[in-house]
């Protein structure tokens, strides 16, 4: 057995936990140096999740949670591989999925915003990869909403997804947006992100090859979970 190549980590890649712009960061930034914890064997052995688990219907937004009618909205699929550096794909990956209706509200008891919840969309779901990395979920594209940063700043359309490891312990969480969305480079969480690369690697890419003919439109999002070219992913 030969060594791979090893992977040096960018540090610079992710941002710094204080951020003049993004006002929230001011009370809950570190003040002390971060430590890094060894996993436990709990951490790497259990609990697990299976196939099994997942009902028919998790990787459904549009009908997972109404029972009388599917969700409001623009319809979309979204689909892409969760791959090593070296380009391999990670099998049997569990994916979850949360995200705000198509007006741009959670389901949620503290969101306050104005626009209507839509009784058929609760905004989770869930998907695991196959053999190849491959994942695919539908869903409606959700819409921005305003957050309460300088005053009433505004947030682009984005998903948020965790992944799981071989335990319920190994989770990364990450979010991605929507290719030309004119939030994106306004947005202040978006801009603590120094490289414009890294930036990108957030953004879905609208793939038409793969469209629904008369049903909804397709986006591809691949996860890169290590190496130079590594999704960002919040709080690593």
């Amino acid at each position: 057995m030969t060594n791979g190549e090893f992977y040096r980590r960018d540090r610079a890649w992710h941002p710094r936990a204080h951020s003049v712009a993004y006002k929230s960061t001011a009370l809950r930034s570190p003040r002390r140096a971060l430590l890094s914890l060894p996993d436990s064997p709990a951490d790497l052995h259990g609990p697990v999740f299976g196939h099994g688990d997942l009902d028919p219907l998790d990787h459904d937004l549009i009908r997972n949670f109404g029972t009388g009618g599917e969700a409001l909205g623009e319809r979309i699929v979204v689909h892409g591989r969760v791959v090593d550096q070296n380009g391999h794909g990670v099998p049997h990956s569990l994916i979850e999925i949360w995200q705000a209706n198509a007006g741009g509200r959670y389901r949620h008891v503290r969101d306050s915003y104005a626009a209507p919840l839509d009784p058929n969309f609760g905004g989770c779901g869930r998907v695991m990869t196959d053999a190849e990395g491959r994942y695919a979920f539908r869903t409606i594209k959700p819409g921005p909403y305003p957050f309460r940063n300088n005053g009433s700043d505004w947030r682009p359309a984005h998903i948020h997804l965790s992944l799981f490891g071989r335990a319920f312990a190994q989770r990364m969480i990450t979010q991605f947006y929507f290719e030309g969305d004119p939030l994106i480079p306004k947005c202040a969480i978006v801009n603590t992100l120094a490289d414009p690369a890294a930036v990108e690697s957030l953004i879905a890419k609208l793939d038409l090859e793969n469209q629904g003919p008369f049903d909804h439109l397709t986006y591809r999002f691949d996860i890169v979970l290590r190496g130079r070219r590594a999704t960002f992913f919040e709080g690593r």
